[in-house]
């Protein structure tokens, strides 16, 4: 599997409760996301991600936004949408 990016959509405003409204992520998971090194771990922090999100609801962007930069990485998608 290639490299896994970020499911950080490069909007970072944090209005929701501490998340963001772009990727559902609060800075603690950002921080936590970035020091993960095994793809196993950042698949299973972005299948979290997901379920958090569908939680919070309002993230349907995100799953649109993350197949485009996976694409533009030339990375393949970490889990099914």
């Amino acid at each position: 599997m290639s490299k896994i990016p970020s499911p950080c959509i490069d909007i970072c405003k944090y209005k929701r409760e501490g998340h963001c409204i772009g990727c559902a992520m609060t800075k603690a998971q950002k921080s936590l996301y970035k020091s993960l090194k095994k793809p196993a771990h950042k698949t299973a922090f972005i299948e979290m991600l997901m379920t958090q999100q569908d939680q919070l609801g309002k993230y349907q962007h995100w799953r649109k936004e993350y197949k485009k930069k996976c694409a533009k990485k030339g990375a393949s998608l970490p889990v099914e949408f």
